[in-house]
């Protein structure tokens, strides 16, 4: 199997971390973000929508990260990351779900518009799209702290897919200019996400490196 990365991607990493947790052998081959890897014929051939991650697997091609995960996972029997329990599957699923399009969408168009756009791409922020990614993130930040009240994880007693899929743009939480403080739960649950060596392992080495393929040894 293979898979097309790019350094510092969140939906790259919680694929990665799957990976890693799974102890599944699969080539990564990291693409430039600004080298117009993802614009080729070839690689859109693969995924027409110009994105990673895309899985290789023979034949087969998957993209969409949360598929991704879920597909791996499904290599390996009896595995924790996602159980075989049809509702703890449905809870899993549900979250990752959610992280997509609620609380993630939310964290990532602040992200991008105050950290990524001015420091990779050269561009002003969009201060509208900013302020209402902001008052959607409030919200969305209320709704996981208050799933936290009595949990560790989002599914059960242990780490699941869907806490991977939740932190996956864990690396720039403390960079985005919003308020944490307000959501403690919340904050010590990244901390303990963020310990996790599986999900470490996949941790670009820096602010620079990210979007850049990795230089040669």
């Amino acid at each position: 199997m293979k898979l097309y990365a790019i350094v510092g991607s969140g939906n790259c990493r919680k694929v990665q971390a799957t990976i890693n947790n799974l102890g599944l052998k699969v080539d990564i081959e990291y693409l430039g973000l600004l080298d117009g890897d993802l614009a080729t014929t070839e690689y859109l051939a693969l995924n027409p929508n110009g994105r990673v991650p895309v899985l290789v697997d023979g034949d087969f091609s998957l993209w969409e990260s949360n598929a991704i995960m879920q597909y791996l996972a499904d290599r390996v029997p009896a595995n924790a990351l996602f159980p075989r329990d049809p509702q703890v599957r449905a809870g899993i699923v549900r979250w990752q779900f959610w992280e997509t399009a609620h609380f993630n969408n939310a964290l990532a168009t602040v992200m991008f518009e105050t950290v990524l756009k001015p420091k990779l791409l050269q561009q002003e922020p969009n201060p509208p799209l900013v302020d209402a990614a902001s008052e959607s993130l409030q919200g969305f930040a209320r709704v996981l702290e208050d799933h936290l009240a009595d949990r560790d994880y989002m599914v059960g007693d242990g780490i699941t897919l869907a806490d991977y899929s939740m932190v996956s743009i864990e690396g720039f939480k403390e960079f985005t200019p919003f308020d944490w403080s307000g959501y403690p739960r919340l904050n010590a649950y990244f901390d303990r996400l963020r310990a996790d060596p599986y999900w470490a392992g996949t941790a670009p080495e820096s602010m620079e490196a990210i979007g850049r393929k990795p230089q040669a040894a």
